[in-house]
């Protein structure tokens, strides 16, 4: 089998100026990759190009080893697109919603029937099949919009801003249905301002900047790259006093080492580092509590390409994602 979506030098200007800039990714059957950036990285774009509703001004891309600019409707037939706005007709019912797009896409009445109550039954909106879906929920709505997404049950899903505007329950909920669709060996790209949603669901990231690709693989390769050594967690009770991070730096094979709220983070040269911390700590007469090594998390790895990206413009750190701070503080 080829590989699901490939992208060779992928441009696309507007009047404002470039919005994506010499894209070149593979992504693999089944995987799922976050597209990650902040607003106006290109994450909108690069899907739009990729469905054909965009042409590109320069390079070209491939889905399903089809062409997108010359084959748009083939192309849309193997896949499925959720955006931000769910995009549903109010005067219609949850049910006639799913109907008319199953019509539009050639089901027989029969057999649109049969589709629509399937995935009413499985996105929990067989009780609200025949409501207006006019009042409903952000939650709802995105359950609505992400089953039209999958009537036509395609090989590729692109999901943009999946959970924008949804309550800590429905983000949950939608995670677990993006969960068990990628399990069914599906092929997403996921566009997201959330990074812990990315982290749960990412096998690969891909992160742009003002349209290029600034890092594309693997969030433990690419942490791989930019630390040595791993991390790991000391919990101490109470925050490390500045003697009490003097000494844990003092050990040999200690690295970094960072004040957390119940201890001390650490970066080490191998596991063998971590006995002769704990020791040190001991022989001071500083309860250890517990101790961890830490793996990098997906939000580790994009601070830190970030951090990189505006240092070397000179610009102060955006805050264009939502993610926990002790996520984004933290030294892996």
């Amino acid at each position: 089998m080829g590989n699901a979506i490939e992208t060779h030098e992928l441009s696309r200007s507007f009047a404002s100026g470039p919005a994506l800039d010499g894209l070149s990714l593979v992504v693999e059957p089944g995987e799922v990759l976050a597209l990650l950036g902040p607003n106006g990285a290109g994450k909108t774009t690069t899907v739009r190009l990729l469905n054909g509703v965009l042409s590109p001004d320069r390079g070209w891309s491939r889905v399903l080893g089809r062409d997108p600019v010359a084959d748009g409707d083939e192309v849309r037939r193997h896949t499925g697109v959720l955006t931000e706005n769910a995009g549903l007709d109010d005067r219609l019912t949850t049910r006639e919603n799913l109907l008319f797009t199953a019509r539009i896409r050639g089901f027989s009445p029969d057999a649109a029937k049969r589709r629509v109550d399937d995935l009413l039954e499985r996105f929990g909106m067989d009780e609200r099949a025949d409501d207006l879906t006019q009042g409903f929920s952000t939650g709802q709505r995105k359950r609505v919009a992400l089953a039209r997404a999958l009537l036509h049950d395609p090989e590729v899903l692109f999901l943009d801003e999946p959970t924008s505007g949804l309550d800590p329950a429905g983000t949950r909920d939608v995670i677990d249905l993006i969960q068990s669709l990628a399990g069914e060996g599906r092929t997403i790209v996921l566009a997201t301002h959330f990074l812990g949603e990315a982290g749960r669901l990412a096998d690969r990231m891909a992160v742009l900047h003002h349209g290029h690709l600034r890092a594309f693989g693997r969030p433990d390769e690419l942490a791989a790259e930019i630390w040595q050594g791993i991390g790991a967690a000391l919990d101490l009770g109470a925050p490390a006093t500045a003697e009490t991070l003097a000494a844990l730096a003092a050990v040999p094979g200690v690295t970094e080492t960072e004040r957390s709220p119940d201890g001390a983070r650490l970066r080490v040269a191998d596991r063998e580092v971590l006995p002769r911390a704990v020791a040190a700590m001991v022989g001071r007469g500083v309860p250890v509590y517990e101790v961890a090594s830490r793996a990098p998390s997906l939000e580790d790895v994009y601070f830190a390409i970030e951090a990189r990206i505006l240092a070397e413009h000179g610009t102060a750190a955006t805050d264009g994602f939502l993610h926990s701070p002790t996520a984004a503080e933290a030294t892996p």
